[in-house]
């Protein structure tokens, strides 16, 4: 009897402790940043970079210009390591995304192009000749599965997947999408139109229509949540997306014509996308053209960016702060203090303190 005495007794030490350090890790500790310190990499008159993206199993990241060209930012030197030559057209990257194997540049207009790129060689995977052709987005779920989506050329929007690494892509037929209002489209604006969890992709389209389009099954079925974000016309509605998990999401936008107009322009979800409720109602910032969440921070603290300047949240989107007037119009976090921005004429890694 003693002996199952000491036992139990053991057992239940055990068990507090790993309770108590359960509780411990559970315990948030609010941050708030005041300022952000911006380091510039690369200045030049000629560039314009809306896709940026952290490379996979690599300490860098991947940017595509405007003018056709892929650059890599390596231990913040940035370098033009790959070049995308074609003698027809003038190639506007506005997309990226990359596997372990692979990157992959999306243009926008029409002909709209995507490339494969490769340690070896840069071959076309997939090309797309209709007039109303413009594609804004790319992600990945996996090595093998991937996603793009644009503008509609038919009654819903455009979505290309790909099975086999992106050595091939399909265009989903809209009798497996939802059919797109009068107006719906999307904006080219960060490469942020797509957000990932798991299986889950969650798309935001704007225009004189913004809605989400959910998948819990990468891309195989379709359905639509509407949002009360500002829309109504073909320059307002998100232009930004990203989830922290598969139940907390966030959404900017507005309209870039009115960009210190902060009316109905930043929503929030807490159930997957079912239901979205505006945030910061009427208070800055206006028009953003990018959020993230940022890394390791249970869904509180958000950076939002865009050519008015660089805002931070510490509780989820209620309530934000302005912390530069420099324009920027897409981001992506390293760590929970540290992120690459990009924009008109420059590319610079951002310090929070």
């Amino acid at each position: 009897m003693k002996q199952l005495l000491i036992i139990f007794c053991v057992a239940l030490t055990i068990v507090s402790c790993k309770k108590e350090e359960d509780e411990k890790e559970a315990i948030f500790i609010p941050r708030d940043f005041t300022e952000v310190e911006i380091g510039l990499l690369l200045r030049d008159s000629t560039l314009n970079v809306r896709a940026l993206e952290l490379v996979k199993d690599y300490d860098g990241l991947f940017f595509l210009t405007s003018s056709g060209k892929a650059g890599m930012i390596d231990k913040d030197e940035v370098v033009f390591p790959i070049e995308i030559d074609d003698d027809n057209e003038k190639l506007n990257f506005r997309a990226f995304a990359s596997t372990k194997d692979a990157g992959f540049a999306l243009s926008v207009a029409s002909p709209a192009y995507l490339y494969k790129l490769g340690d070896e060689e840069t071959k076309l995977v997939y090309l797309e000749n209709h007039e109303k052709a413009f594609y804004d987005a790319l992600d990945f779920w996996n090595d093998q599965e991937g996603i793009a989506i644009g503008d509609p050329t038919d009654d819903c929007m455009s979505i290309i997947i790909t099975r086999d690494g992106g050595n091939t892509w399909n265009k989903l037929s809209c009798d497996v999408l939802p059919k797109a209002k009068e107006g719906e489209a999307a904006f080219a604006a960060s490469d942020t139109n797509i957000a990932i969890v798991g299986d889950k992709t969650w798309v935001a389209t704007g225009g004189k229509a913004s809605r989400v389009l959910f998948s819990p099954d990468k891309g195989k079925t379709w359905e639509v949540f509407e949002t009360p974000i500002v829309q109504g016309l073909e320059t307002t509605g998100m232009y930004s997306l990203d989830f922290y998990d598969e139940n907390n999401g966030f959404a900017i936008g507005g309209d870039y014509t009115k960009a210190g107009d902060s009316t109905a322009n930043k929503i929030r979800t807490q159930d997957g996308g079912k239901t979205w409720q505006l945030v910061a109602q009427n208070q800055s910032p206006g028009y953003r053209s990018c959020v993230q969440y940022i890394p390791g921070r249970n869904a509180k603290e958000l950076v939002t960016i865009g050519f008015k300047g660089i805002d931070y949240s510490k509780d989820a989107g209620e309530n934000w702060k302005h912390l530069s007037d420099e324009g920027f119009y897409t981001l992506r976090f390293v760590n929970d203090s540290v992120a690459y921005a990009a924009g008109s004429m420059r590319i610079a890694k951002l310090t929070f303190r």
